[in-house]
């Protein structure tokens, strides 16, 4: 699939001029902050590029110690409850007809690099991959630990040439740093991914992807009046990030929105091909030019994406 890397960008954009919808699972920790809210929506809403083939309710721990706003006991929990919130959000957008495509995903994280963590979410990305061929593959978006998306690749590796995964997660390449909440809960995951010859995107997180942030004044703007699900954003993020800032005047990054934005048009971002990073379990990287490449974002547009989000979110019901 290497030989396929470089390629990739084209052979997206190629898909969008001649009309061909991508095949999508939507892997998700939709609990764990607000942006997946979005991401989702965002998902749902680009209609003219996606094919919502499954939505994964994937796991997140959040314990105390961690001082985020939402905790978790477990990974399971995590995962229940993105389940649910899930559920509220197609709800809220009318689109009870997903229900059936939503799936729960692992309920730990990875014992080790060999072996997989079994749950219906990860027997439905490979169910889904095997109808995919490499010149027609699945895309799989990923904003959250990889621990789904790692299991199915070592349940069955004949997948991997047919899919293509879009990742949020790790940071810059020059802070040396993986040390982010989606990478640093299983970095034994991001090494399978990051290893495995599928066509694979990276959008760090801090120095990259930091970029894509809204303010209050933002929110309100965009959303405010708009529509019902325009104002369930609205009430979820302010409630949320009231409790994370304990401030009105904050900056937050929707850090998942651009995870799906990357396949929706050229224009929302930069990438370049480089070595796949070796995640560490310091939480730093490895950097080896003998590596499989993989397609890496390195600028967002912030104001072209903003516009095409915020856009799709008014008109959600139109």
């Amino acid at each position: 699939m290497n030989n396929n890397i470089s390629g990739l960008k084209s052979f997206v954009s190629g898909r969008r001029r001649t009309h061909q919808k991508f095949d999508v699972v939507l892997d998700t920790d939709t609990y764990n902050e607000i942006d997946d809210l979005y991401a989702l929506a965002y998902v749902i809403l680009s209609k003219d590029v996606f094919n919502v083939s499954a939505i994964i309710a994937a796991p997140f721990y959040s314990p105390k110690c961690l001082n985020r706003v939402r905790t978790t006991h477990s990974p399971r929990e995590g995962m229940e409850e993105s389940y649910q919130a899930i559920i509220n959000l197609l709800k809220k957008m009318k689109r009870e007809d997903l229900k059936r495509k939503v799936f729960k995903g692992v309920q730990s994280f990875l014992p080790d690099e060999t072996h997989s963590v079994d749950s219906p979410g990860v027997n439905e990305i490979i169910r889904l991959a095997k109808q995919h061929t490499s010149e027609s593959p699945l895309f799989i978006i990923g904003i959250a630990v990889l621990t789904d998306i790692a299991s199915a690749i070592i349940q069955d590796p004949s997948i991997i040439d047919k899919i293509v995964v879009i990742w949020l997660g790790g940071n810059a390449i020059e802070k040396n740093s993986c040390s982010d909440f989606n990478a640093s809960q299983d970095i034994a995951a991001a090494r399978v991914v990051f290893r495995a010859d599928e066509r694979l995107v990276q959008l760090p997180c801090s120095g990259v992807v930091s970029d894509f942030s809204v303010t209050r004044a933002d929110l309100i703007k965009y959303l405010q009046g708009k529509n019902e699900l325009c104002s369930y954003l609205l009430k979820e993020s302010l409630d949320f990030l009231s409790l994370k800032y304990k401030a009105d005047d904050w900056i937050k990054p929707l850090w998942d929105v651009t995870a799906a934005a990357w396949a929706v048009s050229d224009d929302f971002m930069d990438s370049k091909i480089i070595p796949s990073p070796e995640f560490q379990y310091n939480y730093t990287y490895k950097i080896d030019k003998n590596r499989n490449p993989i397609t890496y974002v390195y600028r967002i547009h912030r104001n072209a994406l903003m516009n095409d989000l915020f856009s799709k979110l008014a008109k959600a019901f139109d």
